[in-house]
């Protein structure tokens, strides 16, 4: 049994890779959800409009790349 330590190790990287990327793009759209304490510290504001729109692409941009990953998997 012979092992290419070479492809392995480009497996691992692109996955480690993809992987910190897609876990950023959650946390960059969950960051852009959350509300944000008001300046008295007694209430909170919602998100504005720009960090709903960029909360939203961050998203979307996750739910391209799983699937793109699952259509990777499934393709014979």
């Amino acid at each position: 049994m012979h092992i290419d330590w070479a492809a392995l190790g480009q497996v691992f990287g692109v996955t480690l890779v993809v992987t910190v990327g897609i876990v950023g793009l959650f946390t960059v759209g969950i960051v852009g959800t959350s509300r944000k304490p008001a300046a008295d510290g007694a209430t909170t504001t919602a998100p504005g409009t720009g960090a709903r729109a960029g909360a939203l692409a961050a998203f979307a941009l996750c739910a391209v790349a799983v699937t793109y990953g699952i259509y990777l998997i499934v393709a014979t």
